[in-house]
């Protein structure tokens, strides 16, 4: 029967209720209308995958006028801009070399975030194909069944007139019962008026038995027919029934493998997001660190000019007095010269680490 057909349980709403729903939730979140315009902006760009515009904006937002958008919009691509450029700053490094740099992991950065997106799209395409295609099963199986019930009404019909057709045949058995009864009864009143009519009677009452026989070895045939018919009948019903339910399991297997796929993809993206996040710490480190050297390397050159001045304010009076005293006084005041290689020792270290930055 169809109401014996399980509902079907894979609808799944579509984007434009999903984003309707997100939508209202941020309506009551914000109620200043910039900042609602700047989290719908995130909201399409990010969780939906589409390039928001004004008219796109105000037709689901609906509030203040047609430039609030438009402004809105431009910071927000400005903002995302500043946002996904890399800075590689360091005093070694060109200017053009630095901006090539950040533009190249930037770049990086998008193509990786668009492949997992195409894929999760992809994933989805499949996933709905597939739903589809079930969704056609168990309506071509929902088709097969309702005219497998219409052959049974047919068959059942045919089964209840072969039923009245029994129960007439039962009627003619009683009636010729009782009209042999009537015979017998006639022949025994007039066996002895004629002899030959007893003869011919016999006859009658044989033709008769052998007719009554053949109409019961009919209806007996009948009922057989009708039984075999019935059991083919619900055989018919229960194999479809096994298949619906076999094409709903499918269906549901295929929904959760795609919800499997969905949440390997949305923590790959999450690990990449990561991984960039530890990449922009450690430059920052490595900024940090350089920026010390740099200070300690000033500090000591400070230091040496210093030592300088006090030597050579020292050294006057001796050059004057006594010549031999110069060489002392010129090597005690380049003693302070292999501190210069500090600054130098540290560069190929932040090196080191930028170029772990990159593999990372």
């Amino acid at each position: 029967m169809p109401g014996d057909l399980p509902a079907d349980s894979s609808h799944v709403p579509s984007d434009d209720a999903r984003l309707a729903a997100d939508i209202d939730r941020l309506k009551a979140a914000f109620p200043n209308t910039r900042e609602l315009y700047r989290e719908v902006c995130a909201l399409l760009f990010f969780r939906y995958g589409q390039a928001p515009t004004a008219n796109r904006l105000y037709q689901l937002v609906r509030r203040g006028s047609m430039g609030t958008p438009a402004a809105v919009l431009g910071e927000f691509w400005a903002e995302l801009r500043e946002k996904s450029r890399v800075r590689i700053e360091h005093p070694d490094l060109p200017a053009d070399l630095g901006a090539a740099a950040g533009e190249l992991v930037a770049t990086l950065w998008t193509r990786a975030t668009a492949s997992a997106q195409a894929e999760l799209e992809a994933l989805r395409a499949e996933v709905e194909a597939r739903r589809a295609e079930a969704e056609q099963r168990v309506a071509a199986a929902r088709g097969e069944l309702e005219r497998t019930e219409t052959a049974l009404e047919q068959r059942t019909a045919a089964l209840l007139a072969a039923q009245v057709e029994v129960r007439e045949l039962g009627k003619a058995q009683a009636e010729g019962h009782a009209a042999r009864q009537a015979l017998d009864t006639e022949i025994a009143r007039l066996k002895a008026e004629a002899a030959a009519r007893d003869r011919e009677l016999e006859k009658v009452r044989q033709g008769f038995s052998r007719d009554l026989d053949k109409l019961r070895e009919a209806a007996e045939r009948a009922e057989e027919r009708l039984r075999a018919s019935e059991k083919r009948a619900l055989l018919e019903i229960e194999r479809e029934r096994r298949a619906v339910a076999k094409l709903q399991k499918e269906n549901d297997e295929a929904t959760k493998r795609a919800d499997r796929r969905d949440a390997d993809h949305r923590r790959a993206v999450e690990a990449l997001q990561a991984q960039l996040g530890d990449a922009r710490h450690q430059a920052g480190v490595l900024q940090g660190r350089l920026d010390a050297v740099q200070a300690t390397n000033v500090t000591m050159r400070q230091q040496l000019a210093a030592r300088r001045d006090v030597d050579d304010r020292a050294g006057r009076p001796v050059r004057a007095k006594a010549a031999p005293a110069r060489p002392t006084v010129t090597r005690s005041a380049r003693t302070p010269g292999p501190a210069r290689k500090v600054p130098v020792a540290s560069v190929p270290s932040s090196k080191t680490a930028a170029r772990r930055k990159k593999r990372g």
